[in-house]
């Protein structure tokens, strides 16, 4: 898979870090940015990394700021952006897995660098389930979505 990755200033050393563990997984790695720790803005890389994807650059993609939940908000306002928080193992595979997640965003100032590699290998190992259930509720999702977000 294609895995683009974003972070602002505070999730910099983070995602400097998680690129190898992503291509060691097979992955290749499209890099949003930002190349430094100067202070920038988090919606800037929610919105490059939610774009690569819709734009088909990217399959999935990893957001980091200082505690994920900025960027996931941004990133979410995306239209066919499905990200989400997690910083426990569960919700990186489960989010795929029953919610088709296609952003996983995580907190720089809030988990260490061991725990970030665990949730990205269990979240780009896992794969939507496709059961009915699953898609019935994704389809919800869908509908609220084409409901109220205009481009």
């Amino acid at each position: 898979m294609r895995i683009v990755i974003g972070a602002d200033h505070a999730g910099y050393e983070l995602k400097e870090g998680l690129k190898a563990t992503i291509e060691g997984l097979g992955h290749i790695v499209v890099d949003v940015g930002t190349f430094s720790t100067k202070p920038v803005d988090y919606p800037d890389y929610a919105q490059a990394v939610g774009e690569a994807i819709k734009e088909g650059r990217a399959d999935r993609g990893i957001l980091i700021c200082g505690s994920g939940v900025g960027a996931s908000i941004a990133a979410n306002k995306l239209p066919g952006i499905r990200a989400a928080v997690c910083h426990d193992v569960y919700s990186a595979h489960q989010g795929v897995e029953h919610d088709d997640m296609n952003v996983l965003t995580l907190g720089a100032r809030v988990i260490d660098s061991e725990l970030a590699r665990s949730l990205v290998e269990n979240y780009l190992g896992a794969m939507f389930s496709g059961d009915e259930r699953h898609v019935r509720r994704l389809n919800k999702v869908l509908e609220i979505e084409a409901r109220h977000c205009h481009e």
